[in-house]
């Protein structure tokens, strides 16, 4: 079974590449990161024209999850316990999807971005990611042979070789000593992450901005992610990050990572 997550950044402008993707690699299972479409518009057809069921949570064109499966859908659960609301008024946004796939409990997450570290949208993604760790925590210890993964742009990158350069970042988000404990809490309530533990490489990336022709000089970042529970961490037997997705006509300024699952 062949899982995947991929923030498409606009799921409607790059609906022939997702196809494309699905169809180069026989993806089973594939979650969607700021797709950036209302439910009632999200392109469906075609992916169900290639046997995926497909359920979404988007509101506007800001955020959105979904996923897509061709082993079932089961179990659609629309945000975590507990996940913290944005906004005026107050709302939780489209940031999480979760569904059981093939026996797997798949949950797609775009976690906020932060902004500044001056800026309440910086406390409310450590608020968002205490509250989806207590969540998983629970999920975990109610069931430790749960076969459930984390997977999505997690908007952190956990280390200083997971940015082409940390000085350019000093005084940001995303490399920031809390933001960076906050995504290490995941693996002291006994996830696993891993993309790392299989693409251990430095300065392997899964991010590259539009700007600066950054991708040429591979100036990335690594903060594409994937926390996986014990009993299914077992089951990995490898994971692919396809940077090849950057290239060629209208990309995506993230790529897919893939991970491989024994049966």
């Amino acid at each position: 079974m062949r899982v995947a997550t991929w923030n498409i950044n606009s799921i409607r402008a790059r609906t022939d590449r997702a196809v494309a993707f699905l169809e180069r690699t026989g993806v089973d299972v594939l979650a969607l990161q700021e797709t950036k479409v209302k439910d009632a518009a999200f392109p469906r057809e075609p992916f169900e024209a290639l046997g995926y069921e497909v359920v979404t949570h988007g509101f506007s064109q800001w955020n959105g999850v979904a996923i897509l499966s061709r082993v079932g859908v089961q179990d659609v659960e629309v945000g975590f316990p507990g996940m913290p609301t944005w906004g005026d008024p107050a709302a939780a946004e489209a940031r999480a999807l979760g569904a059981t796939c093939g026996g797997v409990r798949v949950w797609s997450l775009y976690v906020p971005n932060g902004r500044e570290i001056d800026d309440p949208h910086y406390a409310y993604k450590l608020a968002w990611l205490g509250a989806l760790r207590d969540a998983a925590a629970g999920w975990l210890e109610a069931d430790p042979q749960a076969q459930t993964a984390l997977v999505g742009d997690w908007n952190i990158a956990p280390l200083d070789t997971d940015v082409w350069d940390v000085d350019f970042f000093a005084g940001r988000t995303h490399v920031t000593p809390a933001e960076r404990e906050a995504f290490a809490a995941f693996a002291h309530a006994g996830w696993t992450e891993v993309s790392r533990e299989h693409v251990p490489a430095e300065h392997t990336y899964t991010y590259w901005d539009y700007q600066q022709l950054r991708f040429p000089k591979n100036q990335g970042m690594r903060i594409d992610l994937t926390y996986a529970t014990p009993a299914l961490a077992a089951r990995v037997q490898g994971v692919t990050i396809e940077r090849q997705e950057r290239k060629g006509k209208q990309p995506s300024d993230h790529v897919p990572v893939v991970l491989d699952l024994a049966d």
